[in-house]
């Protein structure tokens, strides 16, 4: 039986993740960070179209910081987690396939290549930004003709629409890469050692 780690939050009340995200959720957990979760409703694609923003990182970074805020406001003198990543191939970016047809599409176009994860994650209070960090990825795929495409997809069934590039790392996916440059938390969507800079220095950890 897994232990869950003991809490060394030090805040007077619990940090909100703006973000369903299991990995990012584990990744708090797994941390000792006292947490709970409140998703946002915010239209991703209208906010990026409105700030005219098409860099991945830029993308990633409103996007992170619009959830932030958008709970913050709701909950006064919170600490409020908001996280996004995109995913580059050259100048082309993914969303989340629909579908299976969509999830083999981007396997043929990034197998045998190399993308960019950009995992953002900002922190609000009070309606205000207090912190924001941008990382990368580079996620270089082995080349992967259609039986291995479509063995994988029956493998992984459902999981592949639950993430952009129809790959998560911490499963099956990993099977689909031959070398990663990034540390792991940026994978999975959280750039966790920077921000656990920042929360140590608000004084909310005991470590």
């Amino acid at each position: 039986m897994t232990r869950r780690p003991m809490s060394i939050w030090q805040g007077k009340e619990p940090l909100i993740l703006a973000s369903q995200s299991r990995a990012r959720q584990m990744l708090l957990a797994n941390a000792g960070i006292d947490f709970e979760t409140i998703p946002t409703d915010i239209d991703e694609r209208a906010a990026q179209q409105l700030a005219g923003l098409s860099a991945p990182g830029d993308v990633a970074a409103l996007l992170a910081r619009e959830k932030a805020v958008a709970v913050s406001l709701q909950k006064a003198d919170r600490y409020v987690i908001g996280a996004d990543q995109t995913l580059a191939l050259g100048n082309r970016l993914f969303n989340k396939p629909l579908d299976r047809a969509r999830a083999a599409e981007q396997l043929h176009a990034l197998a045998g290549r190399t993308h960019e994860l950009n995992s953002a994650v900002a922190v609000g209070r009070d309606g205000k930004i207090v912190f924001a960090h941008v990382a990368i990825a580079r996620m270089t795929m082995r080349p992967l003709n259609e039986a291995e495409i479509e063995a994988y997809l029956d493998r992984a069934e459902e999981a592949v629409t639950s993430s952009v590039g129809a790959y998560q790392l911490e499963g099956l996916g990993v099977h689909l890469f031959e070398r990663i440059e990034g540390d792991h938390f940026t994978i999975l969507g959280l750039p966790l050692l920077p921000l656990l800079v920042f929360l140590r220095s608000e004084k909310l950890l005991a470590v």
